[in-house]
């Protein structure tokens, strides 16, 4: 393996320099990150397409990681519903160590191989699901091991990583490793390790939602009206789409729940 995420950063004497070198430094870093993800466009590709596929016989997707990874992964699940108008449970989101996780480092959670899968358990995965592992290191055991389980059962199974020929890249089916290089603080996957890894579950789930049916043109149709700002701008997209005033689109949306619905209501006159 090569652990790229543990390699010496690019930047010495950290202590010393400036607060804008200290900015220049961590941008110029970050900026590398999206180039990675450029190179790497087939591998993104293939997971797309298959969770798609999963999700569109009824399954669902999972995110399972560990610290930073697990919350990532959380951080993703939970903007699905409010985002595209989708149910709860259709990206399911563990962390190792559980909720108590997602606020206090828990960073011995990660080591046992068993506790993944069974973690798991409580939402029953079937063959219809897509299990994503994400681990910046790609060693971690809680993460391989619910993918090594997932894999004997006919589950697909992938993974977004930032060391290349990693041990959970080796299991993962359809592995995605982003090599984005040494850290701005060594050692500190935080960065652009994690920058990386939100970008990448960025793609994936934006794209498998489109294709799922829930964005029309560029918007939004199936968002949940859940505040005043979601509201109004659900109102300005069905003017778009109608020849409705501020007030009567307004009347609409509220009427029919979404914008879809109350474009669809608009044209059947």
């Amino acid at each position: 393996m090569q652990n790229i995420t543990e390699s010496v950063s690019n930047h010495d004497n950290l202590d010393k320099m400036s607060t804008l070198e200290l900015l220049q430094g961590i941008n110029q870093e970050d900026q590398s990150v999206a180039h990675s993800i450029a190179k790497i466009m087939p591998a993104i590709e293939k997971a797309v397409d298959v969770a798609h596929a999963q999700l569109a016989k009824g399954g669902r997707i999972f995110y399972l990681g560990a610290g930073t990874s697990g919350r990532l992964g959380i951080v993703d699940a939970s903007e699905i519903p409010p985002t595209f108008g989708a149910s709860n449970d259709l990206f399911v989101a563990i962390i190792a160590g559980g909720d108590d996780a997602i606020r206090q480092a828990q960073e011995n959670a990660e080591d046992d191989p068993l506790q993944g899968w069974l973690d798991m358990q409580a939402f029953k995965p079937t063959k219809n699901d897509f299990i994503v592992g994400i681990a910046a290191s790609g060693r971690t055991p809680y993460v391989i091991g619910a993918l090594e389980k997932a894999n004997e059962l006919g589950i697909p199974t992938s993974c977004v990583t930032c060391n290349l020929e990693s041990p959970l890249a080796a299991v993962a089916k359809y592995p995605i490793e982003v090599a984005v290089g040494p850290e701005f603080v060594t050692g500190s996957t935080r960065m652009k390790a994690g920058t990386a890894q939100k970008l990448v579950l960025n793609m994936l789930s934006t794209c498998v939602m489109i294709k799922l049916g829930h964005v029309e043109g560029n918007k939004m149709v199936d968002m949940q009206l859940s505040n005043e700002k979601l509201v109004d701008r659900g109102t300005k997209m069905i003017m778009e789409q109608t020849t409705l005033s501020y007030e009567d689109a307004n009347a609409m949306l509220m009427k029919e729940g979404s914008v879809r619905k109350a474009v669809n209501m608009f044209k059947k006159g």
